[in-house]
């Protein structure tokens, strides 16, 4: 049965009309075009980066802690659905565990690209590698691992008894969902200690980052659910329910508020009585010594992030679904570089010792980005497509695949 499940999934996924794979195709050349970039980073090795001894993190580590918090974020329909028995979330959870999936395999993607030397991956496996449990590293590993395997087991296993027509097993099934829901505050919590610990890195040394990071997930991972559900109503036969959608945009709302006030209390704080300590969120604000290529991305996140929580608080975007799509975006945008630009490059300017030392990512650095998310979407969309299929009952044991829409 598990062999009919696998053939009828993979010719369900593979029909589609000419939209369809014009995406796949436009989205199989930047992977192409990722490739090439790797295999240039483990020839040249990372000189071909805009990374240097100073900056040793940069878009790469910016993206990964950005799709940490977008995996965690797809807890906001989980937990409504299985907690609250919210009807319209419970008809598309399995889809927030399609997403997190993919988020996570975009998570270890970017530790691959990330990595000078990705045949030494083996050294971040506790406890046989050197990061063991004693390292913050270790554990980041050990909780994005187990997210990953929760999900897959979760949201398969309940596709798996929609495609046979069984019933869930709720004696084991729902303690699951549960212990997935509370190891995704973990992953995102995890990320936040991962650099919080670092004294010498003032623009991250303090407690306020955990709490940070759990309210810009809450905000960004939401923000791409509701474009992913107004997608799916518009291209498929599968539909959302306005509850689900207009319960997501609440979250997102309330955890962006929560995520700009934060950020502007730590501004308060910092600059009021301004001591070196302030310099690296001073640098990326105004910038230090006429070296100001941070400050455009910091204030054009301030406005995105400030304009879309206007925009949701105003019927005329909130309750029209076309409309809805803006603030989502800008939210969305807003917290990408609030969480890369704005917080993972800046730790580094300056350096312990006082020096300034600009960043600027390379095309090479550019191109790996588009392509990992092009391999991201690229997974969302069979795991979307095939998952719609099986709710739709299109994909069924002892029934042919039907074309989708």
């Amino acid at each position: 049965m598990l062999t009919s499940f696998l053939t009828d999934y993979t010719r369900y996924v593979l029909k589609g009309g000419k939209q369809f794979y014009t995406w796949m195709g436009v989205l199989s050349a930047f992977i192409l075009a990722m490739l090439f970039v790797f295999y240039l980073q483990n020839t040249d090795g990372l000189i071909v980066t805009g990374m240097t001894s100073q900056i040793s993190d940069g878009l790469y580590l910016a993206n990964l802690v950005f799709l940490v918090g977008v995996a965690a974020g797809a807890v906001t329909i989980v937990f409504p659905a299985y907690v609250y028995h919210h009807e319209g979330m419970h008809k598309v959870a399995v889809l927030g565990e399609m997403l997190a999936i993919t988020a996570v395999i975009m998570v270890m993607v970017f530790v691959f690209a990330h990595m000078g030397r990705p045949d030494r991956l083996w050294h971040m496996i506790p406890p046989r590698g050197i990061y063991s449990f004693s390292s913050m590293l270790g554990w980041d590993v050990m909780v994005l691992n187990g997210y990953l395997i929760l999900n897959f087991v979760c949201g398969f296993y309940y596709l798996w008894c929609k495609y046979t027509g069984n019933p869930v097993n709720q004696k084991w099934f729902i303690p699951l969902v549960y212990v997935a829901i509370a190891w995704a505050l973990s992953i995102h919590t995890v990320t936040a200690f991962l650099m919080a610990n670092n004294p010498a890195r003032p623009m991250w040394f303090h407690s306020m980052m955990p709490i940070r990071f759990i309210a810009t997930a809450f905000a960004a991972g939401p923000a791409l659910i509701i474009l992913i559900f107004l997608i799916i109503r518009k291209n498929t036969k599968f539909w959302v329910d306005d509850s689900a959608i207009k319960l997501l945009t609440t979250i997102v709302q309330f955890c962006l508020g929560i995520a700009i006030f934060l950020t502007l209390s730590e501004v308060v704080i910092e600059l009021y009585a301004r001591t070196e300590h302030a310099n690296g969120l001073y640098y990326l604000m105004f910038g230090l010594h006429g070296l100001t290529a941070l400050v455009p991305w910091f204030w054009s996140s301030v406005v995105l992030m400030i304009g879309a929580f206007v925009m949701f608080f105003m019927p005329s975007f909130r309750n029209d679904f076309d409309k809805l799509r803006i603030p989502c975006a800008m939210a969305f945008a807003g917290i990408w570089i609030e969480k890369g630009m704005g917080l993972i490059v800046p730790g580094y300017i300056p350096s312990p010792i006082g020096e300034v030392t600009e960043y600027h990512p390379s095309f090479v650095e550019w191109l790996m980005v588009l392509g990992i998310w092009a391999f991201g979407f690229f997974i969302l969309t069979i795991l979307l497509k095939g998952a719609i299929g099986i709710l739709l009952g299109e994909i069924k044991h002892g029934g042919p695949a039907a074309a989708v829409k």
